[in-house]
This record gives structure tokens, C-alpha cells and sequence, in this order.
């Protein structure tokens, strides 16, 4: 066995007798496949799993393994046929079938159980004799195509776990068996993956080479290492050159962050102490560092990009648990502890490469401080003492799983999400294109009803004071766009952005944010600038109901109507207990839509208000109220060259704020 060695082993057999209902949890988990005879799929019928999802309530459907053809949503219990449901089906068998080749291997070592071993052999014997003649298929946009499955990725992931399963039953193989197996699964699975590797920087490529290089480590064979370790885009290239500044992965989501570091992390549990290894680089822990700076006040992630509902949640156990067994570094112990108020500490990660204690001191995770990131492009602004956090997302564009937002926001406050980033949803679903990536229903800037071309936004000036920050940053849409040593859909609508300059001006202080914007908009396109709250609008002026389009994003839209924006506006927002009263302040008369559109998943909906205008140039301010007491208020703005002046009533006392348009420091006068 590669994976561990004797005295290493030895010492996980002893873990889990500690916990001897866990290798039942185990047993458990694998009843799928345990339960019915083995099911290997004859021909390449598998397509992929994220098309498991309804299309109209954009959750997961119940895999039911007697089930191939009638697929269940748990939200209405409708039943779905055909494809790609049935396609789907049988990715997930295909993945159950993997995880039983490394879960049962692990419990056939554990407890000389030949109910275990024969199921392992079954399985991998199965698909040996029919993997070579999979016909290669796929389809599936910005990927490489699949065998057993539908796509590149897909495929690793599976083979990882064939091979990890194979590990462990080798040495009770006949030799015979053996080389059945290796030549035609683990080799034909590793030569495929390294034919379809792209040459690209992506989470895909990570796990594609790590699968490669467990393989060769497995096997014995250097070529498959020099390939998964050091070629180009292999896995030393991808960590030197996938990392932003402050150590975030490069498609800017937190949840293919750590996809990602999945990847290195499957690879280093048998390439630690070889010299393939690259644990002694410094991107590992930059890695493992920077997303806890980012974590809200409710200990989630910000889901920003393409993050599917519930990936935002700190639950990454299997992650730092190998990491702080090497590293050793009190934070990744304070994940851990965090995890664990919440489950008990018998994993598989924690009992097979964990650390013998974790520390009795558990520093705090959930920063209390301001997080200001310009290399990843990420803003946090919190405010101790309180669980308010506003987070500007001025990030590069990051490739296929960005989503189309720069300089959008979060507002989180009194325990809720007021301005959430709504993330996505299974990216077979219709409403990952067609409504969860556009820039219309982000809290951002949108011309046209079109999506934001891919930029760079640039900070123009960072000030943090005791009393307050202040963040101005820009985005230009002008000239080539960005290129990316990434694969990505190509870019539609461009000549409408042309030249649009897009400013947000943050004012950060105590109980309240001041968020003023500045477009210009030189071909006087439709712009709209948009704020979706997760809450009902209890008070607006009275509009008239108006006709939306009923096509693209919009189709999403209803109980839409209309207002004129001239001058101030106060709006207020209901949760349950709470309130969040705003004021709309536009230099120009523009039109304020109200609507409603889904949440994430889309069993319920949320409030929208978009600010429209054609002008060459749209100045709008916006108040929040953070206090919780309804006492704060703006009552004046002066819309000056040089910048805006805000008159606000500060609990029954005159406060006046000027903001510079262009780089400046604010003037506050109380």
C-alpha cells in the first residue's frame, strides 16, 4: 500500500477504534452500492451529474439508485424523464461506484472484511473490461470531453478514487487481476487525462494532474509525475501562477478556491516526503490563509462567482485537517474547532491524516477588522464590535466561473443578508446562464439588460481611518478586452460597453454606509443600476404597474412598476424583525423599477429595485441605515462638480458629509 505505511497505518486502525461506530457510518454511506449487485455501465452512457438539477426550482433532484428513469424534486415532489436527468443518473452511479472502490478499500484494510474486498474487486474489474471501448463523449461548455463521463473532470475525479481503491486491495489481487486492472482502468484513465489536459489555468487542470500524479505514484511510473508535477500547467505551474496577490485562486470564487486546493491536497497525501512534493512552497498556506480574511459576520463565505448554494459554508474538515497536520499552524486548528462545535470529530480526513489533538486555545476565525485585498480584488469592510460587513468586489475577471458583477456589493447586517450575492445553481439548470451569472441581478451596473464584459477594476484610493474607510474604485470598459490564460465563453454585446466608465465611491462608518455612483455613459445606452434585498419593501412612493420584457434574464422578473427618481427617495425594507431603511438620492430626474425576481434556490423570491437612465453621465447616492434604531437620515444632497454633499440627521443631530468624485478624502462635520 502507497498511501500509508505500516507504523502509519497502524496508528489509524488504533483512531478508529476510538470511534467504532464509524466504520458502520461508513457501511452506512456505501449502501447503494453494498445493498444491489455491482452496476458497471457497459457503454459511455454517463453524462453529468450538474444536469441532475430541476429546471424549475434549481435544487438537486433525489438520486435514487432503483430509480434510473424517474428523477424526483424534493421541493414538489414532480418527477423528471429523459435527458438529461437520465444521463445524469448515471454520473452519480459512476461516482458511487468510485467512492465504494476507496471507502470499502479503506474498510477491507480496517477490518479484513471479503464482503468489502469482493465488492472493491467487482467494481474495478467491471470497469476495466469495458473503460477502453468507452466511446469519448462530452459537450459540456469550457470542458474536455470524458469516457466514462461527460467531461475531463469528471473523469479524474472518478479515477482518483479507483486508483486510491486499488491501493488498498492490490497486494489480495492475483497478479493476473492486477495487471488487468492497471492497464486497462489506471493507465488508459491516466493516458486519456493527460491527452485531454488543457493548456490552461483552471481547478480543472489541478485535479486532472493530481489524479495523474497519484496514479503514477501508485504505479511507480515517473512519466505520469513529470507530467502531473512539472510540465506545463501541470501542478507546480498552476500553484506559481493560479494565485492572485493575497493568495486567492484566480477564478475568484471561494468555493473553486478551495476546489482547487482540493486537487493539491489529494495529490500531497501520498507525494508528502517524496520529491515530488510541493509542500515546502509558499502557495499552500496562502491558499489556506486568505478565505478565512473573508468570512462574514455569520462565519460563511461571501458565495461570490459560481458558488452553488450551501458551497459557501465552512465545512472544509477534510481539507485542514491533512494541512494542519503538516503545517501545524494554529489557525487552520481554529477551523477545525470551529467545524467541530457542530459535528463531532470522527471523519475520515481527521482519523486518517489529522493531527493527535487539535489546540486547546482557539484563536478567534471570524476577522473583526477590515479586510482590504487589492491584488485579489476583494474589499471587506466590517466594523468591530458589531456584525456589519460590507463587501466591493473590484476583482480581475477570473474566467468561466466568474460572474458578470464588477464593483457589486454585499450588505450584511442584524444577522442577515440584506444585499446578498445570490451564488448559482447547478450549471445544467437553465437559470445559471439565463439569471444567477448576469450582471442585471447582481448588485451592480448593467447597460442595456446586457452583461458586463470582462475587465480589471482598479482602486483609485484606499483610506481607513479610525472613524471611517473610504474605498473609490473604477472599472473602464474601453479598448481589448482582457485576456485570460484561462478558458472562457467568448463575450457578447461588446460594442454597447464601449467606453462606459463605471465608479463606486464607498463611505464606511459606524451604523451607517454611503455608496455613491458615477457612470458614464457615452453611447446614452439604457443603463441600469441595480440593488436586489432580501427582504420586502414595506415603503416606497406609489408606482404604476408597467410591462417587462418576457425574454433572456427578464423573463425572471414579475410584479414589476414604476416611479420617477427626481431628487431623494426613502425606502424601507422588512426581515422578520428587522428593517433596513435607505434613501435613493439621483442628480438627474431617472426611473426607480420595483420587481421581484427568485432567490437562491428559487422557492421564494426577492426584492428589486433598479435605477434607470440614459444620460451621458448618472450620479446616484444611496444611505443605509445600519443602526438597527431607525435613526439616521438623509434629508439634503448637493450635487457639486467637484463632488456631493450629504446632510444627514444623525439621531436628532446635523451631520454633513462631502465626497470627492474624483480621488479625495472625505470631510465629515458633525
Amino acid at each position: 500500500m502507497i498511501q500509508f505505511s505500516n507504523s502509519a497505518f497502524s496508528l489509524c486502525k488504533a483512531r478508529f477504534q476510538a470511534y467504532p461506530n464509524f466504520i458502520q457510518a461508513i457501511r452506512e454511506d456505501n449502501e447503494a452500492i453494498l445493498a444491489w449487485p455491482v452496476l458497471v455501465p457497459e457503454t459511455a452512457i454517463a453524462t453529468w451529474n450538474l444536469y441532475y438539477f430541476c429546471p424549475e426550482h434549481g435544487v438537486r433532484l433525489n438520486w435514487d439508485r432503483q430509480s434510473p428513469d424517474a428523477h424526483c424534486c424534493p421541493v414538489d415532489g414532480k418527477i423528471w424523464r429523459g435527458e438529461p436527468w437520465d444521463g445524469a443518473w448515471w454520473r452519480g452511479l459512476n461516482g458511487l461506484n468510485a467512492k465504494a472502490c476507496y471507502q470499502l478499500g479503506l474498510l477491507w484494510q480496517l477490518t479484513g472484511d471479503a464482503e468489502y474486498l469482493g465488492k472493491v474487486r467487482e467494481i474495478l474489474l467491471g470497469y476495466a473490461k469495458y473503460y477502453p471501448d468507452y466511446e469519448v463523449h462530452g459537450g459540456i461548455p469550457c470542458n474536455g470531453p470524458g469516457k466514462a463521463n461527460a467531461q475531463t473532470l469528471c473523469e479524474a475525479n472518478c479515477h482518483l478514487d479507483f486508483a486510491l481503491g486499488y491501493d488498498f486491495i492490490r497486494d489480495a489481487l492475483s497478479q493476473e487481476e492486477q495487471r488487468y486492472i492497471e492497464q486497462r482502468l489506471l493507465r488508459e484513465g491516466a493516458d486519456f487525462l493527460i491527452a485531454h489536459r488543457a493548456r490552461q489555468l483552471h481547478n480543472h487542470e489541478v485535479k486532472i494532474s493530481a489524479t495523474v500524479g497519484v496514479i503514477g505514484l501508485i504505479l511507480g511510473d515517473t512519466d505520469y509525475l513529470e507530467f502531473a508535477v512539472n510540465s506545463e500547467y501541470g501542478l507546480r505551474y498552476q500553484l506559481e501562477h493560479g494565485l492572485l496577490e493575497e493568495g486567492l485562486w484566480f477564478e475568484g470564487s471561494v468555493h473553486y478556491h478551495f476546489y482547487a486546493l482540493q486537487g493539491f491536497c489529494a495529490f500531497e497525501k501520498l507525494a508528502r516526503g517524496t520529491r515530488w512534493s510541493l509542500l515546502p512552497l509558499p502557495g499552500y498556506q496562502k491558499m489556506l490563509n486568505f478565505p478565512l480574511d473573508l468570512l462574514l459576520p455569520d462565519g460563511t463565505f461571501p458565495p461570490i462567482n459560481d458558488c452553488i448554494t450551501g458551497q459557501q459554508v465552512l465545512t472544509h474538515s477534510h481539507i485542514y485537517e491533512f494541512f494542519y497536520g503538516e503545517y501545524g499552524k494554529p489557525r487552520y486548528g481554529a477551523v477545525l474547532n470551529t467545524i467541530y462545535q457542530k459535528q463531532p470529530r470522527n471523519n475520515l480526513d481527521a482519523l486518517l491524516y489529522g493531527a493527535s489533538v487539535l489546540p486547546d486555545v482557539t484563536p478567534v476565525l471570524v476577522p473583526v477588522d477590515t479586510t482590504h485585498a487589492p491584488g485579489a480584488g476583494l474589499s471587506v469592510l466590517r466594523q468591530p464590535g458589531s456584525d456589519q460587513a460590507l463587501l466591493l468586489k473590484h476583482s480581475p475577471f477570473g474566467g468561466e466561473h466568474d460572474h458578470h458583477d464588477r464593483l457589486g456589493i454585499i450588505l450584511f447586517n442584524q444577522g442577515h443578508h440584506w444585499l446578498p450575492d445570490l451564488g448559482t445553481t447547478g450549471y445544467g439548470a437553465p437559470a445559471h446562464y439565463q439569471y444567477y451569472k448576469n450582471s442585471a441581478t447582481h448588485n451592480t451596473l448593467s447597460i442595456g439588460r446586457t452583461n458586463q464584459l470582462p475587465a480589471v477594476p482598479l482602486v483609485i484610493n484606499w483610506q481607513q481611518e479610525p472613524a471611517y474607510s473610504w474605498l473609490q474604485a473604477e472599472v473602464s470598459w474601453s479598448g481589448a478586452l482582457v485576456q485570460l490564460d484561462s478558458h472562457y465563453p467568448p463575450a457578447v454585446d461588446t460594442e454597447i460597453w464601449q467606453g462606459v466608465v463605471f465608479r463606486r465611491n464607498i463611505l464606511w462608518l459606524a451604523g451607517m454606509a454611503v455608496d455613491v455612483v458615477e457612470v458614464e455613459n457615452p453611447h446614452q445606452q439604457a443603463l441600469d443600476f441595480t440593488l436586489h434585498v432580501d427582504a420586502s419593501l414595506a415603503k416606497c412612493p406609489p408606482g404604476e404597474a408597467c410591462q417587462w420584457p418576457n425574454q433572456g434574464v427578464d423573463a425572471y422578473f414579475h410584479s414589476v412598476s414604476c416611479r420617477p427618481l427626481n431628487g431623494l427617495m426613502p425606502l424601507n425594507f422588512h426581515h422578520e424583525d428587522k428593517q433596513l431603511p435607505l434613501w435613493l438620492a439621483s442628480e438627474k430626474e431617472t426611473s426607480l423599477y420595483t420587481a421581484l425576481a427568485p432567490a437562491n434556490p428559487a422557492t421564494r423570491d426577492i426584492s428589486y429595485l433598479v435605477v434607470r437612465s440614459n444620460q451621458a453621465r448618472c450620479r446616484l447616492a444611496t444611505l443605509y441605515d445600519l443602526s438597527g434604531r431607525n435613526s439616521i437620515s438623509l434629508t439634503d444632497v448637493e450635487w457639486q462638480p467637484e463632488s456631493v454633499v450629504l446632510h444627514i440627521n444623525h439621531g436628532g443631530a446635523r451631520q454633513v458629509i462631502t465626497l470627492p468624485w474624483n480621488k479625495g478624502i472625505p470631510q465629515i462635520i458633525n
